[in-house]
């Protein structure tokens, strides 16, 4: 057991430098002391010199050597933060990344572009995981009526939880991508399914390969098969107006954009870029 810290300061300083050793980023030891002290930032800056109790620098130094070995902080404190919320995660769910809160701002613009404030919408999330997009579309556009989906059984254990954490009722459906939800009309269709070609693997981290589920990462076609599936299914599901939108890999913007462009020959497909310049996002807006 290492040396016991007298303070705050003390463990974080150390517990930085050690993750910075074993090459990982020795700002997680910030995230880790704030969970286990259950303190916000600007908390933990206030009482940085207090004196940290023997037991909280056990777990907190616990917790430290887990990350070292690459698990990721998110599965260790069991939640992420997602449009200022938290979610509960675990090893059946994808982390949700800080990319996919620009999705969130890109579907509450275009629903106000594109619907009457007053008219109730109905939103499907495709593969929804921790229920990150679902729940905070649910809580951001209130009259919305939103359906979930995944095909995980404890994936959608994980969303049931999040929904009931954070008060916000989803409707959720187990199934295979569109399946469930195909025999109905939709206003707004979203998935940020898995799209990691078999021939990336080797360009992810080990925190990511060794630790987050294979079936919410891989897809077969380069990572494209499951937008293929999609494409192909939704015509006839949507209304009209309605508009779909896909989180993409960021050199998949072309060719997902010809699949939705030659399901919905009428409609306006764009390729989005995220606050990086990186084409993240695919939208097709039917209105004809």
């Amino acid at each position: 057991m290492i040396r016991m810290c007298k303070t705050n300061f003390e463990a974080l300083k150390r517990a930085s430098s050690f993750l910075e050793e074993n090459n990982r980023e020795k700002e997680v030891a910030r995230y880790l002391l704030q969970h286990v002290l259950q303190k916000n930032y600007s908390d933990l800056m206030m009482t940085i010199y207090d004196e940290i109790t023997p037991e909280a620098f056990k777990t907190f130094w616990s917790y430290v050597e887990e990350h070292a070995t690459g698990r990721p902080f998110q599965y260790i404190i069991g939640q992420e933060s997602f449009y200022g919320r938290d979610f509960l995660v675990a090893e059946h769910v994808l982390i949700p990344r800080p990319e996919t809160e620009e999705l969130i701002e890109e579907v509450k613009k275009r629903t106000a572009k594109l619907f009457e404030v007053s008219q109730p919408i109905k939103i499907a999330d495709i593969g929804t995981g921790s229920g990150a997009i679902a729940l905070t579309i649910k809580k951001e556009i209130p009259r919305a009526n939103v359906t979930a989906t995944d095909i995980s059984t404890d994936a959608l254990i994980v969303a049931k939880k999040n929904s009931k954490r954070l008060e916000a009722e989803v409707e959720f459906k187990q199934g295979d991508l569109l399946a469930p939800i195909a025999e109905q009309k939709w206003d707004i269709i979203l998935s940020n399914p898995p799209y990691i070609g078999a021939h990336e693997a080797d360009n992810l981290s080990d925190t990511v390969i060794d630790y987050e589920p294979h079936l919410a990462l891989f897809a077969e076609e380069d990572g494209l098969q499951l937008y293929r599936k999609m494409a192909e299914q939704l015509p006839g599901m949507m209304n009209t107006p309605s508009f779909i939108g896909f989180e993409i890999g960021y050199e998949q913007g072309q060719e997902v954009q010809k699949m939705l462009q030659h399901a919905f020959p009428l409609a306006l497909v764009e390729v989005v870029q995220d606050i990086n310049q990186k084409n993240r996002f695919v939208f097709c807006t039917i209105t004809e």
